[in-house]
């Protein structure tokens, strides 16, 4: 793969499973940089700012700062500034992303958008239905992403994916998506990179929102058989990745590159 001069990178389930580096992934990190390659950590992790992620994979030995981290709130809050500046904002979401948010004015009530971000306890009953009557006032819909579920050391735990199709339903309007996977997700980390799709590898655990939908930007995809992987996911998949390997340790070799250094 002599023409990829850049590599998208998921972190969880790809890099680290509950912020743990998985085996062999500090290192083909290390190997991708000392080829030259570009790296960008695209994210759509919904718990965390920029600078706490890098900050969590510096401790696990990742040799990362905030600008290699794209994360779905900052690409939100970019969507929301072009296309609903000075919007009043309702956040569902659970964690602390205000770093990323920008100047977005947030409020409970009266709400022009009803972002949804990741799930946790936040999703209760209450916030569901305060969402629900401000769409039906006539708010309109922006989710950071679809995901049904992600991986934790605890096994797999459900996402804001799942509340998200009842919203959907019961408000008779569909969302508009800033994270993976959306087309302009993956050209914002493009542009941040410098390169044309057709020079980068995009390598996640969600064959559909990670590779599949990179695929479909221009991106050749690589899935990993970790993180969210199951036995049936390529079976169940609505098309084929470019490249499987077993983990993200496999992908320095995929490149023809030594695993701790250049090829």
């Amino acid at each position: 793969m002599a023409s990829v001069r850049a590599v998208l990178i998921d972190i969880d389930g790809v890099l680290t499973v509950s912020w743990r580096p998985l085996p062999g992934a500090v290192e083909a990190l290390r190997a991708l940089r000392a080829a030259g390659l570009g790296v960008a950590l695209v994210t759509n992790t919904t718990s965390r700012s920029r600078a706490s992620i890098a900050g969590a994979l510096s401790e696990a030995g990742f040799a990362v700062d905030a600008e290699d981290v794209l994360t779905a709130p900052a690409v939100t809050a970019a969507h929301l500034a072009e296309h609903f500046p000075g919007a009043r904002v309702a956040l569902l979401n659970s964690g602390d992303i205000g770093a990323d948010l920008g100047d977005i004015t947030l409020v409970e009530d009266g709400a022009d958008v009803v972002v949804v971000g990741g799930a946790g306890p936040g999703f209760d009953y209450a916030a569901l239905n305060r969402a629900f009557g401000l769409l039906q006032r006539g708010a309109r819909l922006v989710a950071m992403h679809r995901n049904l579920y992600w991986r934790t050391d605890a096994g797999l735990q459900l996402d804001s994916g799942a509340f998200l199709l009842g919203l959907e339903r019961a408000a008779r309007v569909e969302a508009e998506v800033t994270g993976k996977p959306s087309r302009a997700f993956f050209e914002t980390a493009l542009a941040r990179l410098g390169v044309g799709a057709e020079q980068a590898l995009m390598v996640g655990d969600d064959i559909e929102s990670d590779v599949l939908a990179a695929q479909r930007a221009g991106i050749t995809g690589v899935l990993v058989r970790t993180g969210k992987y199951q036995a049936g996911t390529l079976e169940n998949a609505s098309g084929a990745p470019d490249h499987v390997v077993d983990s993200f340790a496999g992908v320095p070799e995929l490149l023809g590159l030594e695993p701790g250094g250049a090829g």
